[in-house]
């Protein structure tokens, strides 16, 4: 089936500008609280949102094997279940609706009043309900950085790290969308030289510059996904901070790896871009640099060419660029973390999310934590109101973003934006 809505040439009666993220090319989906109080499921073109619930109930999806309350949910979950080729007819009928030669929907204006909302009209919600969350640990650069600070510079990388893509199962009850602010954690932590840990709030709090991946139904329980299958069961991705407490992973990840330093909120952008919305930005990552096992052998084209940006900004302050990044940089590419993940009959939902592990470049400028940007703490970051940061202060929003550009096209996923609150503090019952 051709993926008509890629056309670069291709235009909407909807209108934006050049550098919108949303082009009548990337149609992303999301779920939404409209004016009215309505939850539903919808896409963006340029600055609006367009609510696809009501386009269903219209018939603007006519001919297309639908459920009839397939877009009337409150999560993607049910449409990601129909499979990939639901998602590209759906995908190519809003294109068509939304052409700038289609008169459909263009000249009627009482449905356009019904369908199409102002982003500033609108409440982004957790656009799936996320059952498993995987995080996994896949940029060299980041790996190799983390174990040089902490262990032998020679010997950074463990030895497993170049024959498979590692992981650890987290939780997905704090995965929130952007604009919720979160609390600084607390836990236990320990200073150098005391054997007794302490108690209180983490002092180092940090972000993780990360993507991850939604997938559909992708397996029976004891079957595998081959790595050239993978991406018929990813749905789309979203740009990822994987918020965490280094003074409290310290202490604790040893034995079973991260817990409550990696719980307490990771965030999302709100929309999801397919797989088929980023085919024209199909790229090669880094070459293996070791042999690896025949189940992980995948063609070198399985990544993306996406561009990624964090700010930093202070409570009433402007945003300080820190790091730039690319979404290629990562080892360890999306197929082969799908492949690995369920080489061992590991089954594998509806909404699940992959995330990709801190995207860190080869630059000092690209590194996707405050923990290597500022080499735990010892290079202080420096913003643009004079002040600088080891880690993330109280009331400091961090704002992430990512897209791709091809030409006149630019393919994004928004942002992902959160502040940083202090402790929480339970309201007074008096």
């Amino acid at each position: 089936m051709p993926l008509q809505t890629n056309d670069p040439n291709r235009k909407s009666w909807i209108g934006y500008s050049s550098d919108s993220h949303f082009p009548i090319q990337n149609i992303p989906f999301g779920v939404f609280l409209t004016r009215d109080n309505v939850i539903t499921i919808g896409t963006r073109i340029g600055d609006w949102a367009i609510d696809l619930g009501a386009l269903q109930e219209m018939g603007y999806f006519d001919g297309v094997p639908l459920t009839d309350d397939m877009f009337m949910q409150d999560t993607l979950n049910d449409f990601i279940s129909d499979g990939k080729k639901t998602w590209r007819l759906v995908r190519n009928r809003i294109g068509d609706i939304f052409d700038s030669e289609n008169p459909l929907l263009r000249d009627n204006k009482e449905h356009r009043n019904r369908i199409i909302f102002n982003m500033d009209e609108v409440e982004m919600q957790l656009p799936v309900l996320i059952g498993d969350y995987t995080d996994f640990y896949s940029s060299k650069e980041h790996a190799t950085n983390v174990g040089t600070m902490f262990r032998d510079p020679d010997n950074a990388l463990l030895p497993n790290w170049l024959h498979m893509p590692v992981a650890y199962h987290g939780r997905s009850s704090t995965i929130i969308p952007s604009g919720i602010p979160i609390h600084r954690p607390q836990g236990q932590t320990i200073t150098a030289g005391s054997e007794q840990p302490v108690f209180g709030p983490s002092k180092l709090v940090d972000f993780e510059l990360e993507m991850a991946f939604i997938t559909t139904d992708a397996n029976n329980m004891g079957q595998p996904i081959s790595v050239d299958e993978a991406e018929d069961y990813i749905f789309g991705m979203v740009v990822f901070n994987d918020w965490s407490a280094r003074d409290i992973q310290k202490w604790e990840y040893v034995p079973l790896g991260p817990f409550l330093a990696k719980n307490f909120a990771s965030s999302i952008s709100p929309w999801i871009v397919t797989l088929d919305a980023l085919e024209p930005f199909r790229t090669s990552g880094p070459d293996m640099e070791k042999p690896v096992l025949d189940y992980l052998k995948s063609s070198n084209d399985k990544t993306y060419d996406i561009h990624l940006e964090v700010d930093i900004t202070p409570q009433q302050g402007k945003p300080t660029t820190i790091c730039k990044s690319n979404f290629k940089h990562l080892y360890w590419n999306m197929s082969q973390q799908l492949a690995h993940h369920t080489i061992n009959g590991c089954r594998v939902n509806s909404g699940d999310m992959m995330g990709s592990g801190t995207i860190s470049g080869p630059k000092p400028d690209s590194y996707g934590s405050m923990l290597e940007l500022s080499w735990r703490g010892e290079r202080p970051v420096q913003l643009n109101d004079g002040t600088e940061r080891k880690f993330i202060n109280d009331f400091d929003t961090v704002t992430m973003r990512g897209y791709c550009k091809n030409g006149p096209v630019r393919i994004g996923f928004g942002e992902v934006s959160n502040q940083l609150l202090p402790v929480y503090e339970p309201k007074s019952k008096h």
